[in-house]
């Protein structure tokens, strides 16, 4: 009778990873959103098994707003949010669309309105926290 030979759990095992990122500046004007986005993007890109929560909050939360209208070249928020809500998930801090005067209608499709805790929910359940 031949032996089985059973593969190491521990070797072959890649656990994995949360990781949330908080943008905290406007879509356009400041350029903190964009490269936080486009971190995103890459990181979706190279780690296949990556838990990705992006929060908007304070003046990102524009970043989730449907409808922006951008020249020709000029790179797109609302465009470079959907790989996000593709392959993880968008939170938006609900007081900070209240304080701006934007409704939960005016979002993109898939941001979720999420409340204080929330967030701190998912910060704590992050394996890493990246703010830009």
């Amino acid at each position: 009778m031949a032996t089985r030979l059973t593969p190491d759990p521990f070797l072959s095992y890649k656990p994995r990873m949360d990781m949330l990122i908080i943008l905290n500046d406007a879509p356009y004007g400041h350029e903190r959103s964009y490269h936080g986005l486009r971190l995103a993007d890459a990181l979706l890109k190279i780690e296949e098994d990556l838990d990705l929560t992006v929060c908007l909050v304070n003046d990102a939360v524009a970043c989730a707003k449907k409808g922006q209208q951008t020249p020709n070249g000029y790179y797109n928020i609302e465009r470079m949010l959907r790989p996000v809500i593709r392959r993880g998930s968008l939170l938006v801090c609900e007081t900070c669309i209240e304080a701006r005067g934007i409704t939960a209608d005016e979002l993109i499709e898939g941001a979720r309105v999420a409340k204080l805790g929330e967030v701190a929910q998912a910060t704590l359940e992050a394996d890493k926290v990246l703010t830009f």
